[in-house]
């Protein structure tokens, strides 16, 4: 006679594995920022080693770059590490009626990025400094 495993078992295996392998795709691997909200990329993903730059910039606090918002405002108090930044900013916002009224994606990396290079004058500020092609492309 011939077992068959169950769909149940086999959705519970499903999910139990993903609760174990996704943490390792954690920020802590990450090399470059997501591109893919951005339909047509125009340079290469932005290098960017997350645990390497904090611990360079001694950033301690996720508040510093994941940034949550209140009533309107960016608030460094109310972190949304975990939530990819393409959730609160369109890649495109004429698209995406309920950001229209946010940064952009682009411009809020920028922004959040640069912008805080130039204020410490630590970091790249040039394009190709961050926007160089990599071994994964």
């Amino acid at each position: 006679m011939r077992r068959t495993t169950s769909p149940l078992l086999l959705f519970l295996l499903g999910l139990s594995l993903l609760v174990w392998v996704l943490p390792a795709f954690s920020q802590s691997d990450m090399v470059v920022v997501n591109r893919d909200p951005f339909p047509k990329a125009q340079r290469p993903a932005a290098k960017f080693e997350h645990d390497a730059h904090n611990e360079k910039a001694k950033l301690e606090d996720c508040g510093a770059c994941h940034h949550g918002e209140t009533d309107g405002k960016m608030d460094p108090a109310n972190t949304s590490e975990g939530t990819p930044c393409a959730d609160c900013h369109a890649a495109n916002p004429a698209a995406d009626p309920k950001l229209q009224h946010k940064t952009p994606l682009r411009r809020a990396y920028h922004l959040q990025c640069v912008g805080c290079h130039e204020k410490t004058g630590k970091g790249p500020l040039a394009c190709g400094q961050c926007h160089a092609p990599t071994a994964q492309e």
